[in-house]
């Protein structure tokens, strides 16, 4: 008898942990809450323009066709916002390219280790993301986007 009641008890704390879960993480899906501030969003903005404009687009909508390599087997700065794979990337690994560059990822990209400040680096990431859809940054997020490394 104890056997059975501690079962059903295994049970519905499973149960109950589960819902719990599903609840807050569909809570935290429809208040489409953001890791950044719209401050973050309005000085990476500033960022992105002096820095990654150039190549990335003023709206992180430049190189539609990034998947094709250059003519020095490179690939060209792919688009920032939800049109590409930059939503593929955890928070962690944005910064660890926008610090060492496209280099280890076949591009050109240069380093901007000592060039832009975490500060500035976190803001440029506020700023391309604030042209994903929800569906891409909840998709980011489900998939461990801000996830440490």
């Amino acid at each position: 008898m104890k056997s059975k009641f501690l079962k059903v008890s295994v049970v519905v704390t499973i149960i109950t942990a589960i819902t719990f879960f599903i609840l807050k993480y569909n809570k935290d899906l429809k208040d489409n809450k953001r890791w950044y501030t719209q401050e973050q969003v309005n000085f990476g903005k500033t960022v992105f323009a002096n820095n990654c404009a150039v190549c990335h687009g003023y709206n992180a909508e430049k190189t539609i066709n990034w998947k094709k390599t250059l003519p020095d087997s490179s690939y060209p700065p792919p688009p920032l916002n939800d049109k590409a794979h930059a939503w593929h990337h955890p928070k962690w690994q944005l910064m660890q390219i926008i610090t060492e560059g496209g280099k280890p990822y076949d591009g050109n990209m240069p380093p901007f280790k000592n060039k832009l400040t975490k500060k500035e680096k976190e803001a440029t990431i506020a700023y391309f993301q604030s042209f994903w859809d929800d569906k891409h940054y909840n998709l980011w997020l489900k998939y461990g986007g801000l996830k440490a490394k």
